[in-house]
């Protein structure tokens, strides 16, 4: 499978399922870089966007190692 294929497939992902391949795709790359602020606001945006919970926190410790480049 291509990555054009796989970019695809995401897209007809629902939404919340969008956000959970953008979190472990964050999680599994090293946190000793910071990002960019592109990807910060992608992140608070679905942080603002869910209404779990857990799903919030994880989202919030994202954008603060991402910000610090933890």
């Amino acid at each position: 499978m291509t990555a054009s294929q796989i970019i695809e497939e995401i897209e007809r992902l629902p939404s919340r399922e969008k956000a959970e391949v953008l979190s472990a795709l964050l999680r599994s790359q090293a946190r000793k870089r910071k990002l960019s602020p592109e990807e910060l606001v992608a992140l608070a945006d679905q942080m603002v966007g869910t209404n779990d919970p857990e799903q919030a926190d994880r989202l919030e410790k994202e954008i603060l190692a991402g910000f610090y480049g933890d």
